[in-house]
């Protein structure tokens, strides 16, 4: 366990959560007459045994914070959330929370599945702490940030896990709750509704505090101030974000070991120094690994013109693509190959000095790499004029991504980087997907441009072995 002290907070009244040594038992029976048996000896004879799923867990979670819970399954993140939202009752211990919860646990939690969606919005609402005359009024806004139509009257046994998620997520987010608890809801459900929920969840960090649970130690560290590590329902550690994942995630590799088994390709042995002749530079891997089931292929979806964005509107996107060398529109990206992000504009008002930029996100909305187009003309600022076309190239050599969906954000700008105005931020204009991938760890995978290995038997000029 971390030395950390588990009073976090200065005041007690900045302490919205605090959990002193908390522990949950469950009662085992190995058959059903030994409940009754128990009952009869009232006590004086244990025909069960003890599992402990959580024990002498303590922590303080000051107001506006965001906690990651971490663990292997079965470590108690499930049974600890379902205690602060006050669906178990601790066996050990004291917990107190301060504020209204809203929670997502498992799919389903709370819905009644004979219940239509509509229903169950009232029920859920109702539960969490609304009138009906703020249900009535946030009930638009509900069935928007769900866009599930004309299901909302149907069943809820009639939906799908993307589905139920959305309408779970929906109420939870315009009940104005205090604390937010998710635990794993956003592994479930298509990419603009993820992103949708992120964008909420951002925003919610301004004001409340949030516990996040994830298998996702970089959406974690991403998301989180300070994270909780559960191990046999016990805390392992607490502290910052990066410093605990970082203990967590070498601890999986130790216990699991490392394992790595590829067929090499055929390699030729060369001494000497690298040629200073002027060459394409390329990840000598990407011969052998376009061969084989490691070659990132990354399909290009359809670009969106109707997304969600913000600005003046004194720019408006008209287009954007994904380009080869020679200009053709591409539907599939191997990654490391060369290619060409073109982004198409209109003009609406007179601007000096537009700039044109994109980011290109994961699934949770995090921020892989992006460029804009201001430093390359900061020297010699261009003006455009209401009517005009503007047309930006960023040409790079596409990393190699995980397995997984991903989105571009296409935005423009005028001014500088420092001072600018935002015209038009659009998300998830472009939409592409990872389906194989040599990566499996880290957000994204630099195409190398070289890789060697020294061996040395004596005092003999090096070895130097590479990819042929």
């Amino acid at each position: 366990m971390s030395s950390e002290s588990a009073g976090d907070c200065s005041t007690e009244e900045r302490a919205v959560i605090e959990v002193n040594e908390v522990g949950k038992c469950y009662q085992i029976y190995e058959r059903p007459q030994d409940r009754l048996k128990q009952m009869l000896w009232r006590g004086r004879r244990r025909y069960y045994h003890e599992f402990w799923a959580l024990r002498n867990v303590s922590f303080t979670v000051r107001r506006g914070q965001t906690v990651g819970v971490i663990g292997r399954n079965g470590s108690g993140k499930s049974t600890l959330l379902k205690m602060l939202c006050n669906t178990l009752t601790p066996t050990a211990g004291a917990l107190a929370v301060r504020g209204r919860v809203a929670a997502l646990l498992e799919l389903g939690t709370g819905f009644n599945p004979e219940f239509s969606g509509r229903e169950n919005v009232y029920l859920n609402a109702a539960i969490l702490g609304l009138d009906d005359a703020e249900i009535e009024r946030y009930l638009p806004e509900i069935l928007a940030f769900a866009d599930i139509g004309e299901f909302i009257d149907q069943p809820v046994k009639t939906y799908s896990s993307g589905m139920a998620v959305r309408l779970a997520f929906a109420v939870a987010a315009h009940v104005r709750a205090d604390i937010l608890v998710i635990d794993e809801a956003l592994a479930v459900g298509d990419m603009f509704f993820v992103q949708k929920c992120m964008r909420f969840l951002r925003k919610f960090q301004e004001h409340g505090t949030l516990f996040f649970v994830s298998h996702d130690t970089a959406a974690v560290v991403n998301l989180c101030d300070r994270v909780l590590w559960l191990e046999q329902g016990q805390v392992r550690e607490w502290g910052p974000a990066k410093e605990v994942c970082e203990h967590y995630v070498a601890t999986l590799r130790e216990t699991r070991g490392t394992s790595i088994s590829m067929a090499s390709p055929s390699r030729q042995a060369t001494a000497g120094a690298v040629t200073d002749a002027p060459v394409e530079r390329v990840d000598q891997r990407l011969a052998f690994l376009n061969q084989t089931r490691f070659r990132n292929d990354l399909e290009l979806l359809n670009f969106r013109r109707e997304v969600e964005g913000y600005g003046t509107g004194a720019i408006r996107i008209l287009d954007a693509e994904f380009e080869d060398g020679q200009g053709h529109p591409l539907r599939w990206i191997v990654g490391g190959e060369l290619v060409t992000l073109v982004v198409r504009a209109l003009m609406l008002a007179d601007l000096e000095n537009p700039i044109v930029g994109f980011f290109v996100k994961d699934r949770l909305g995090q921020n892989l790499f992006g460029d804009n187009t201001h430093l390359t003309y900061a020297a010699a600022p261009r003006w455009a004029t209401a009517g005009q076309h503007l047309t930006a190239r960023f040409t790079f050599h596409m990393p190699v991504l995980p397995v997984g969906d991903y989105s571009v954000d296409i935005a423009a700008a005028s001014g500088t980087q420092q001072e600018h105005v935002t015209h038009c931020w659009c998300n998830d204009m472009l939409i592409f997907k990872s389906h194989t991938s040599s990566v499996h760890q880290g957000l994204v995978g630099i195409p190398m441009l070289d890789i060697e290995l020294r061996v040395d038997n004596d005092a003999s000029e090096p070895v130097r072995e590479r990819f042929a």
